[in-house]
């Protein structure tokens, strides 16, 4: 960001001593108005690229930050408890093994810290429902080996990466939600092949998966004792498509 910013700067600083030079080299007039107009847009046009670039950069930086492992956390009050205050800071919810009661933030992030009470139990089931989870989140929920449910739908930075790593919970997971996620693709599913304790799996509405027909059934050869849902696709695609998808989804196998 900070290179970004200083390019930013030279390049606006050149143009600025340019546009001077074409002024004081003609005391008679100044330069004419098309040239003015132009070193004036080009001003402004990097102005706008220095502050998007910033901004681009702020929101990653923002978005690692909440993904952030939560070791602190985890030394003083032990696996789960990191585990379930990391779901709570980004606005998820789940519910400890042996219990009825689920744990959810509201909107404004606001949560009940009645969690810290059951201290060294696991979780059962996670919602992380459109919240900003990404790969390098997951980590907090890895200890988690009793994990049954994991609902990720409409989360934008879940992607292919993040499902091969789904592979910690094979021997516990028995549901997942992956529907709306817009950046798993079809070789991201194909790396569920190792949750084969799954009964159910919803994959609605994935916008990265372009021959839907076919990869349901791949993904029903994959895991045969699974309820699949997806719901929101066009199965009225082209011949060509599908053998791409599927000779796509075969090498990933």
């Amino acid at each position: 960001m900070m290179n970004s910013l200083h390019r930013c700067c030279q390049r606006s600083a050149l143009l600025l001593h340019v546009a001077r030079r074409c002024w004081s080299s003609s005391s008679a007039s100044p330069p004419p108005l098309h040239t003015r107009l132009l070193l004036f847009l080009t001003q402004r046009f990097y102005d706008v690229e220095m502050l998007l670039s910033w901004r681009s950069q702020l929101t990653r930086n923002q978005l690692q930050k909440k993904n952030a492992y939560y070791g602190y956390t985890q030394r003083f009050y032990g696996l789960d408890i990191a585990s379930a205050y990391f779901i709570l800071s980004l606005k998820g919810g789940f519910r400890f093994a042996g219990q009825s009661e689920w744990f959810y933030a509201d909107q404004k992030g606001k949560f009940s810290w009645d969690f810290l009470n059951h201290k060294d139990t696991p979780l059962e089931e996670v919602d992380m429902s459109y919240t900003v989870i990404n790969y390098r989140g997951l980590c907090n929920l890895e200890s988690q080996r009793s994990l049954r449910t994991l609902k990720l739908r409409g989360c934008p930075e879940v992607d292919d990466w993040f499902l091969a790593r789904l592979h910690v919970f094979q021997d516990s997971l028995e549901e997942l939600d992956i529907s709306h996620c817009p950046r798993i693709t079809t070789g991201g599913l194909a790396a569920l092949r190792n949750l084969k304790g799954l009964k159910r799996l919803d994959v609605s509405s994935l916008p990265g998966i372009s021959s839907p027909g076919l990869v349901i059934i791949l993904l029903e050869e994959m895991l045969p004792q699974c309820q699949i849902t997806a719901t929101g696709y066009d199965y009225n695609l082209n011949e060509a498509e599908g053998e791409e998808e599927e000779e796509h989804m075969q090498r990933q196998r």
